[in-house]
């Protein structure tokens, strides 16, 4: 019960998290999960895909309801990412510990990094491979479009697998570099991608039997629950103090996994 508890807690510090700080805040749900309940990477991983999939299904659910989610390019990254997904699961199972878990330490830093320092969203390249078309509102698909988003699906894929991670801090600098959509428009498609590279994911571990479901269940939970209410708080907070605030906070769990990989702490 204890642990249902914490679990429930932590969870929802996830969904504000991802409420707070767009597609990418769920990056944090293995962290809180190796430090609050002492799992290891490879436990904490299908865990906090389940929790961060269902969350970010219900954050695109929402955006499809106010027709921001671009369905088309969400499907193509996605089955892509649902493809890979299994190939990161099965390499968690052959990676011992403590190399996942510096490897997830410098995935969480470079993140940090490129949140402190990277211009925001609306900074757009002058050429970009996918414009949308004004007049029909849908994008323009080109061979390059389609190989860029495929890229990105191949990524996001592999990464939510290996380390449970749903790949938005890969899949939101990508849509932002390789189209002109708005910023709602591409938190809205992230979390739509999001849910279905997770679904890949989740789906490889629950038939190797590597899901602990009694802290799966109330973390999903708190997560959801946590995202619902933090959709309000967002739009008063949003902004660059925002992400440099997750950046900071990304950097400095970042170092305490390290730290932990390497031995030199065994909180």
């Amino acid at each position: 019960m204890e642990m249902s508890l914490m679990g429930l807690g932590l969870g929802a510090v996830v969904g504000l998290i991802l409420a707070l700080a767009g597609a990418g805040g769920g990056i944090l749900a293995v962290p809180l999960l190796v430090f609050g309940l002492h799992l290891t990477i490879m436990q904490a991983a299908p865990v906090g895909l389940i929790a961060v999939g269902a969350a970010s299904g219900l954050g695109a659910a929402l955006g499809l309801r106010e027709g921001i989610v671009r369905y088309r390019a969400a499907a193509l990254i996605g089955i892509t990412g649902m493809l890979l997904a299994p190939v990161g699961v099965q390499l968690a199972r052959l990676i011992p510990n403590q190399p996942l878990m510096v490897a997830f330490s410098v995935v969480l830093g470079w993140v940090a990094w490129r949140n402190g320092t990277s211009a925001p969203l609306e900074a757009r390249e002058a050429k970009i491979p996918c414009v949308v078309n004004p007049s029909m509102g849908r994008i323009l698909w080109t061979a390059p479009c389609a190989w860029a988003l495929a890229g990105t699906g191949v990524v996001s894929g592999l990464l939510s697998g290996l380390l449970g991670v749903g790949g938005g801090f890969v899949i939101v600098p990508s849509l932002s570099r390789h189209t002109d959509l708005p910023v709602r428009s591409i938190f809205a498609t992230s979390l739509a991608v999001i849910a279905l590279v997770s679904i890949g994911g989740v789906a490889a571990a629950a038939w190797q039997g590597a899901i602990a479901w009694r802290i799966a269940l109330p973390f999903t939970f708190g997560a959801m629950a946590a995202l619902l209410a933090g959709r309000q708080l967002a739009s008063r907070l949003a902004g660059a103090r925002l992400q440099q605030g997750f950046a900071v906070t990304s950097g400095a769990v970042a170092m305490l996994l390290l730290a932990r990989g390497l031995g030199w702490i065994v909180i």
